[in-house]
């Protein structure tokens, strides 16, 4: 399978993610049809943006801390999107993406790993300086966010909390544990 960057690097986190055993970089590189230099440069890319890649004789593995994740889909206007994002740091969770569901590309994401104002600003200074626009855009403004929270209580915070400031698309919530 032939992947643009964008794509791919967000295919191999969640390739990471969701194996229970270190992934090498050679079956990595076989299931992305590309070089093992090409995941090499692909791992480094990910670290950079923050997600805790591991690398033993065995392969790489993410570490991630014990928690929660849960997939909210939402719905707001350009001038809200840092509202949304403080307040899900706010309630001391984490915005690992943003992906949306399009009619004809299908799935398209990318990896934000959000975890403070402080991020949300990054972010939005990249937005704002960019040529692009949200991801959200091409779908009318439907977009989902995967959230990570060390409990359920905080995920069910931010459940309520993006309810309440009328960017929940009701009934459109997803419960993994981590």
């Amino acid at each position: 399978m032939i992947l643009d960057k964008e794509t791919r690097l967000y295919e191999i986190e969640q390739a990471l993610r969701k194996s229970a055993e270190p992934v090498s970089g050679d079956a990595l590189a076989k299931s992305f049809s590309v070089s093992r230099q090409v995941i090499v440069q692909d791992i480094s890319l990910l670290r950079a943006k923050n997600v805790p890649i591991q690398s033993t004789n065995r392969g790489y593995y993410i570490d991630t801390p014990s928690g929660f994740r849960r997939t909210f889909k939402c719905r707001h206007r350009d001038d809200e999107i840092t509202e949304e994002l403080n307040l899900i740091v706010d309630l001391g969770a984490t915005v690992e993406d943003v992906f949306v569901e399009h009619r004809y590309y299908g799935k398209i994401a990318a990896t934000l790993n959000i975890q403070s104002r402080k991020d949300v600003k990054h972010f939005m200074d990249d937005i704002y300086h960019s040529v692009s626009t949200p991801l959200k855009n091409i779908t009318d403004g439907y977009h989902f966010h995967t959230i990570f929270a060390r409990d359920e209580e905080t995920l069910d915070e931010v459940e309520a909390a993006l309810a309440e400031a009328g960017f929940l698309v009701p009934d459109e919530t997803f419960k993994e544990e981590a």
